[in-house]
């Protein structure tokens, strides 16, 4: 299909809540190579959901191998409905975001999460998430409920900060 345009906050479209899917849906295969067709074309970036893209419903892509972590993950994956089943620990770290470009900010997330979802081929499947892959499981289902990073900002003051942009 194609790399689609980005959705930037403030664009209320990114506070909506999704949609259910039915995997069975004949549109369903449009909306994952756009994901992934936007995911390789965006340097550094570990996961997109649809409402980011301007699609309201509940998929999303995540890839936290990109990120360098290879003891964290699962590699590549398309969840479809997904549900957070459980989740244990908690832990801070910086987030981004390719709908709030220009800011970082630290957010509490559990460490430990179990979600329930089905994959690209309509099959149900469960996944325990772990560190960097559960952070980011969180952050792209957030976007399915209409919440984006900076809603998790305990203090505003403190805790975002204006990326750094490198002139090359």
């Amino acid at each position: 299909m194609a790399v689609r345009e980005v959705l930037i906050f403030p664009d209320t479209r990114l506070k909506e809540i999704s949609a259910e899917v039915d995997p069975s849906d004949p549109e369903l295969a449009g909306i994952l190579q756009d994901l992934t067709d936007t995911l390789e074309a965006s340097p550094g970036c570990t996961g997109v959901a649809a409402p980011q893209l301007g699609i309201a419903k509940r998929v999303i892509l995540i890839d936290a191998a990109r990120a360098r972590k290879p003891n964290e993950n699962h590699g590549r994956m398309f969840l479809i409905n997904p549900v957070i089943e459980s989740c244990s620990g908690s832990a801070t770290a910086r987030e981004g975001c390719l709908s709030v470009p220009d800011l970082t900010a630290n957010v509490t997330r559990a460490e430990q999460i179990t979600v329930d979802y089905v994959d690209a081929h309509g099959i149900v499947g469960q996944l325990n998430a772990s560190l960097f892959e559960a952070r980011l499981i969180q952050h792209e289902i957030d976007h399915l409920d209409g919440f984006l990073f900076i809603d998790r900002v305990t203090c505003l003051k403190t805790d975002v900060f204006r990326r750094k942009r490198y002139d090359t």
